[in-house]
């Protein structure tokens, strides 16, 4: 094959006998040279495998992972509708405690419970309307902080006072005597006096009223207030 190189000489190779079936395959390797470099060409693989017995692949086929989607799921926020019927409606009329001098007159005593009369008295400039429960609860120490639980209200919401300047109207607070409680459930706890919140106002003031309070939650009410009269 010296000398011109043009010319291609093909080389059969002989059939291949499959191991597995015993079969000869019905289809040929043709190798062509040109040029003096071999190139390898193989024909009808596909056609090879059907006639020689349907002979699968021993190779395995790597299986790609399938990507899971990504759900983003947004935070819905429920509306909240405010009530359009307030339970204590704000009047500009009511009396602030910017305007009302604040003091407590002793009363009767039960059995236990000692009640005392917290007044309210008009020492603004104009008149004011007060109505309801006022909020009371015992305080301590020099930060006037709150000790045990505040009064509980007995009775319905009055109606309302007018108050003149110089006028006032008041409210019945049950003073508990908290000695009757277990002290492990009280813990027995020397205070300073009462906070008082007037009704309708978040403004409190403070009245001086030496005694003894519940710095747990008693098993009973250690304070009660009425509405105002």
């Amino acid at each position: 094959m010296g000398g011109n190189c043009s010319q291609r000489v093909a080389e059969r190779v002989k059939p291949i006998r499959v191991a597995d079936s015993g079969k000869l395959a019905h289809c040929g390797v043709m190798r062509w040279v040109a040029n003096g470099k071999a190139v390898l060409a193989v024909a009808a693989v596909g056609a090879l495998v059907v006639a020689c017995g349907g002979q699968k692949s021993d190779q395995s086929v790597a299986q790609l992972p399938t990507a899971s989607p990504t759900v983003s799921s947004t935070p819905t926020t429920s509306a909240v509708e405010p009530s359009s019927e307030p339970s204590d409606p704000v009047s500009t009329d009511d009396c602030k405690v910017g305007e009302l001098k604040l003091s407590v007159k002793d009363g009767d005593a039960a059995a236990g419970t000692v009640y005392r009369k917290l007044v309210f008295t008009n020492s603004g400039s104009r008149t004011c309307v007060i109505q309801g429960f006022p909020g009371v609860s015992y305080v301590a120490g020099d930060d006037g902080h709150q000790v045990g639980p505040a009064a509980y209200r007995v009775g319905t919401k009055g109606a309302a006072v007018k108050l003149a300047p110089g006028a006032a109207a008041s409210a019945d607070v049950g003073f508990v005597n908290v000695q009757n409680f277990d002290p492990a459930e009280c813990q027995p706890t020397e205070v300073r006096g009462i906070r008082v919140y007037p009704p309708h106002d978040t403004g409190s003031g403070f009245v001086a009223l030496p005694g003894t309070g519940c710095a747990k939650t008693p098993p009973g009410n250690q304070l009660t207030v009425k509405t105002v009269v």
